[in-house]
């Protein structure tokens, strides 16, 4: 396994170029940092409900609120400035609450595949500019939807799904034409760390707007931002390098040369052999767990600290945007890091895959089931729940990239494929957790990080045993190019 991995990245290493094509101000770099904001309002888009439905629900139609006072101390600073409370409200049930928050998954999910699959045949750049135009449409539909009945808003959530369910792969897809094999994890940490970022503003503004203004404003401020991006991406992205405006010559003979062994020219996709590759399972198994984790925080962390820690919504879209911030220092870092080990210390790429993604699977694991036990001691319950996440950030130069190293020219398809099953813990997890913790106790929230917990450890067991770092036999034309 190791020569192959060297053969792999030996065309790059004989390059003379890789020197003269620094990374500031060069076009990859560009499209890294605007896939960056784009994945930010991707995040901001799809986790501003968590946050704004706390203020859309009437008081009284949470059953919760009345088991949760005597389980730990009211713990609010007072604050003085009166609370706006113009929006709308809405009486739903904690079932109702759960329907609308899952709906999102049930859109999201029916177009990973086809996503990549498209993005494959028409390039990811109109993919993923519309996909993300759309969702900001309906976000800013989102309040007409809510007066006019659940059913529509849970439609228009479905619908926004629809439209976020391509970016992922669509992005993936330009990365296999745009990213040097050595530079992978720094480029696609920048990119997909914006939705991490997403998490950690929009957390925080959201219950910011709906204290001092009002909860509509939460969908038509990110909505509008979605549409202003969409201007940007349009006029100055390009699929390829070779279509790119701008990009300097060297920059594009470095990053075509250093791909040229990597990529496949047959237009058919060779579906049976990529369904029976084991390494994609490997994938499909850990990004699956590390999910499960991550939805079910970000969709009821805003529950756990209001109605067991009892903060109030400004203190709680702080405190709820914190392990955010940490996971996407975590993955800006760690991507650095992956590269380094990989170009400087000669570290096989199966070998940092493996490694990053076990510590940002049993790490978070660990301070999951940790903050389950420490009653109401908040200073701690907020610091396991941020390590845990921070955490997870290691995932992103591990498993989260591992397509492009198995099958750089269908790593869009293949990503639509992992991402379909990685949607399923968006659908069900929440439900699960929500079906839980009906009478909000610690002991019910500890079955919660159980669950998950247990799954982490098992995806991460599964990708160290079946990962691959190479790029796979049926991946290239001709089966031969990338050996001797």
């Amino acid at each position: 396994m190791e020569p192959e991995e060297g053969e792999d990245r030996t065309p790059l290493l004989k390059e003379p170029q890789p020197d003269t094509v620094p990374a500031c101000c060069s076009a990859r770099y560009n499209l890294a940092l605007l896939a960056c904001f784009g994945f930010f309002l991707v995040y901001a888009l799809r986790v501003n409900l968590s946050v704004a439905l706390v203020d859309m629900v009437e008081p009284n139609t949470s059953s919760a609120k009345n088991v949760t006072s005597n389980v730990c101390p009211e713990h609010s600073s007072t604050i003085n400035v009166p609370r706006n409370t113009t929006g709308e409200k809405y009486s739903w049930d904690a079932e109702t609450q759960g329907w609308i928050l899952g709906s999102f998954f049930y859109g999201y999910i029916i177009t990973q595949i086809p996503g990549g699959y498209l993005a494959s045949r028409i390039g990811g750049k109109l993919l993923l500019g519309f996909g993300i135009f759309g969702t900001s449409i309906f976000t800013l539909l989102t309040p007409l939807a809510a007066n006019l009945g659940v059913g529509y808003l849970i439609a228009v959530r479905a619908l926004e799904g629809l439209g976020e369910g391509v970016t992922f792969p669509a992005m993936h897809s330009m990365w296999s034409s745009w990213a040097p094999p050595l530079e992978r994890s720094k480029l696609l940490s920048i990119s997909y760390a914006g939705a991490q970022l997403g998490t950690v503003v929009s957390l925080p503004l959201s219950g910011l707007i709906c204290y001092y203004m009002n909860w509509v404003y939460v969908f038509y401020i990110f909505g509008a931002l979605g549409v202003l991006w969409w201007f940007f991406w349009m006029l100055l992205v390009s699929d390829t390098p070779e279509t790119h405006r701008s990009i300097s010559h060297a920059e594009r003979e470095y990053i075509l040369s250093s791909l040229k062994d990597q990529l496949s020219t047959q237009k058919s996709v060779p579906w049976r052999p990529m369904l029976g590759s084991l390494p994609l399972w490997a994938i499909v198994v850990a990004h699956f767990s590390y999910n499960w984790t991550f939805y079910t925080l970000l969709t009821l962390l805003p529950t756990y600290m209001k109605e067991i820690l009892r903060f109030d919504a400004q203190e709680n879209g702080f405190l709820s945007a914190l392990p955010y911030f940490g996971c996407w220092l975590c993955i800006i870092l760690s991507g650095q890091i992956a590269d380094y080990l990989r170009e400087k210390q000669n570290f096989s790429t199966v070998c940092v895959r493996k490694c990053f993604t076990l510590i940002g699977m049993i790490g978070p694991a660990l301070f999951l089931v940790a903050a389950g036990f420490i009653g109401c001691n908040y200073a701690l319950a907020v610091a396991f729940v941020t390590i845990s996440t921070t955490l997870g950030g290691f995932c992103t130069p591990g498993y989260s990239i591992n397509h492009l190293d198995i099958a750089p020219s269908y790593a869009g398809i293949l990503l639509g494929i992992t991402n379909s099953f990685a949607t399923i813990p968006g659908m069900v997890g929440p439900v699960i957790a929500k079906s839980l913790t009906h009478n909000n106790t610690v002991e019910e929230w500890q079955m919660v990080f159980y669950i998950a917990a247990s799954i982490n450890l098992f995806g991460a067991i599964f990708f160290a045993l079946f990962a691959s770092g190479e790029v796979q036999d049926w991946a290239v034309s001709g089966y031969h190019l990338h050996r001797n």
